[in-house]
């Protein structure tokens, strides 16, 4: 079980930072959103949230 658990939290900081690099380019260049600076800096805290409690959690399955 500890296996796919592992799995999933690797596929949520997977997810959360491709979102953040997302946000991030578009802050930079109004790509992918549009441009929008509330959507972009809400998805940069949302990733970084996700990446903070994905880490804490892999260190707690070790």
């Amino acid at each position: 079980m500890a296996g796919q658990a592992r799995n999933m939290v690797f596929g949520s900081l997977g997810v959360a930072g491709l979102m953040g690099v997302a946000a991030i380019l578009d802050l930079a260049l109004g790509v992918p959103f549009g441009g929008q600076m509330v959507w972009d800096i809400m998805l940069i805290l949302a990733a970084g949230l996700v990446i903070y409690m994905g880490i804490n959690c892999l260190k707690d399955i070790r």
